[in-house]
């Protein structure tokens, strides 16, 4: 997940390879986007389980 993240922001993000250290547009844009990939993460993470507990209430889980 980490790979991902960093992989996926800094593409997203960092376009200016004349200075070493990011300028201030990018380290705001990568901020943001770990900022909204650890939410939606999050977010899947509470769908995921809402579902399995619909899913064991029902009898649907567990080989019944």
């Amino acid at each position: 997940m980490y790979s991902k993240l960093v992989q996926r922001c800094f593409d997203h993000c960092v376009n200016d390879f004349t200075t070493k250290s990011l300028i201030s547009r990018e380290e705001s844009c990568v901020m943001k986007c770990v900022d909204k990939y650890m939410r939606s993460n999050e977010r899947i993470g509470e769908r995921f389980q809402e579902q399995n507990a619909a899913m064991m209430q029902a009898g649907n889980i567990g080989g019944r």
